[in-house]
């Protein structure tokens, strides 16, 4: 959200230049930037495009921020190109997949609110300074949480979950910055303030 960016440049001085590029338009010229923010939008016009931006983040130690559906393709980028597991689809992109790594919640979260437990010694706890939190979501699309022990082999950790002990945030420690949540910060508030995890990515692309 360039609104929650642009209070971070005014109230802490931040040195953010904030461009959108939609998944279409995605290329080679984002190793040029800072920090990469894939926000909602899911189905993406473009799928390939949204990967492709996640791929460049996670390979090129760029500043790497998912939200929702977000969140639901940095799972896909990374089980695709670091698991192995290349066959894996969105079940919203492709209902008819057999092989499906993000499927359709049980219980739509469109609309809702959720307690997330956060791990301690993860980045998320550091960010958040809190062992539990309340966030809002918009989603109807989740990771499917039989897959988990494939993503965490290659190093993905998930850093929170909800009540139900599906996760809710996943981290890569390794990476300079990678975080990528299913629920929605940029809702969080009214707007004025931004969520402890959208300034902690701002910072990470001011100083990459």
């Amino acid at each position: 959200m360039p609104g929650l960016l642009d209070r971070l440049r005014e109230r802490d001085s931040l040195d953010l230049d904030v461009y959108w590029v939609p998944t279409g338009e995605v290329d080679a010229s984002l190793k040029g930037f800072d920090g990469i923010w894939l926000l909602p939008g899911s189905p993406y016009r473009d799928e390939a495009g949204a990967i492709q931006a996640v791929q460049i983040a996670r390979e090129n130690g760029i500043a790497f921020f998912g939200t929702c559906g977000g969140f639901q393709h940095a799972m896909l980028e990374f089980a695709r190109n670091v698991c192995g597991q290349t066959a894996v689809q969105h079940g919203e992109n492709h209902p008819e997949a057999e092989d499906q790594l993000i499927v359709e919640l049980a219980c739509s979260l469109v609309g809702h609110e959720g307690v997330i437990h956060i791990t301690p010694g993860t980045r998320a706890a550091a960010v958040l300074g809190v062992e539990r939190s309340t966030e809002r979501y918009h989603c109807a699309y989740g990771l499917d949480s039989s897959r988990l022990d494939v993503l965490r082999e290659q190093g993905m950790v998930f850093s929170a979950y909800d009540d139900e002990g599906d996760p809710r945030i996943a981290e890569l420690p390794e990476h300079p910055f990678y975080l990528a949540t299913l629920f929605q910060p940029e809702l969080a508030g009214d707007g004025t303030r931004p969520h402890a995890l959208i300034e902690a990515f701002a910072r990470a692309a001011c100083t990459n």
